[in-house]
């Protein structure tokens, strides 16, 4: 595997190392981010994504495919390829353009190791086949239950809670494995911990195998937008957090005190249940908030399909 300074100095076009910005409170391995398409349609109001690409429409991106056989060429084998990271890859519009699909007809067949980030759930009816048959592991956004009517709200494009736990189902049941995100978690929307141990709960028994959680971290625009839509919760949420939070890498972060208590309901009711959890980008270290292999989910891809090419013969080509 490239090193991480090595990896940053690559020439890429659709490929992308993940956090460019290299922040100390990122524990990914090393690995690229792959965005089949361009804005979300899905539209959540929390998205940090839009601070930087605006509220747009999911479209896929130009000449992904070209641009994707250029950027492999230059990469190690058996890379970890994070597709859907500021970019749902499953919006409604995949279900007929297909871009994602292809994406990964390309890149299972050369042993690639894929992690998939999503809150849509056609990856489970429609690409099952393929998901299961390659170096690939699902981390589904599944942030509270459907009883939750302040979580419509937020996430109103998105499909609902209780679809996206269907999904997951599913693929585990086909042997996929499975980290759920629950995350973000945001004061005033889906902080309950009775609803929050329930979920761990369902999550647990449709056969997931790790939670990965974190708590809701404000950019300007994405602040504004709650104080805009959610009415009384938009407002308690903005004036909880510029009060009380002091900004960190570009974000606006809640006192570590306030974080440890949205976050250990998720984290103890895990460890309750076996399994394994992580909390992402929140500095916090130690068993009590962290036992897994990797913060990411990404020591869950299974290795079925061999590199095509060695990591020898690359390294060979590339001294």
């Amino acid at each position: 595997m490239a090193s991480g300074s090595s990896a940053r100095r690559l020439r890429l076009s659709i490929l992308s190392v993940f956090d460019p910005w290299n922040s100390p409170l990122c524990y990914c391995p090393i690995k690229y981010s792959l965005n089949p398409y361009t804005g979300c349609s899905f539209e959540c109001i929390y998205c940090y994504a839009t601070s930087y690409i605006g509220v747009k429409p999911s479209t896929p991106k130009k000449a992904a495919s070209l641009r994707l056989e250029r950027d492999i060429a230059k990469i190690p084998p058996g890379s970890i390829i994070n597709i859907g990271t500021s970019s749902d890859p499953y919006p409604e519009v995949e279900e007929n353009i297909g871009v994602t699909r292809r994406i990964l007809e390309r890149l299972i067949p050369e042993g690639f190791r894929i992690l998939i980030t999503t809150k849509g759930t056609l990856y489970a009816w429609r690409d099952l086949d393929l998901i299961a048959s390659g170096n690939v592991a699902v981390t589904p956004t599944i942030t509270g239950l459907d009883s939750n009517e302040v979580l419509r709200i937020v996430e109103s494009g998105a499909p609902s809670q209780g679809e996206r736990l269907s999904a997951a189902r599913e693929a585990s049941r086909a042997g996929v494995p499975i980290a759920v995100r629950i995350d973000p978690i945001i004061p005033y929307v889906n902080d309950d911990p009775h609803e929050i141990r329930e979920l761990v709960s369902i999550v647990a028994d449709l056969g997931a195998r790790m939670i990965i959680t974190s708590t809701f971290k404000a950019r300007r625009d994405s602040l504004a937008r709650i104080r805009r839509v959610m009415g009384p919760e938009g407002e308690s949420i903005y004036r909880l957090y510029t009060r009380r939070g002091v900004w960190v890498h570009g974000y606006l972060y809640l006192p570590r005190d306030d974080r440890e208590a949205l976050l250990e309901p998720v984290v103890s009711e895990a460890r309750k249940l076996g399994l394994e959890y992580a909390t992402c980008r929140e500095g916090l270290s130690g068993p009590e908030w962290f036992k897994a292999g990797s913060c990411d989910g990404s020591h869950l891809i299974p290795m079925r399909i061999r590199p095509r090419s060695g990591l020898a013969e690359w390294m060979e080509r590339e001294a």
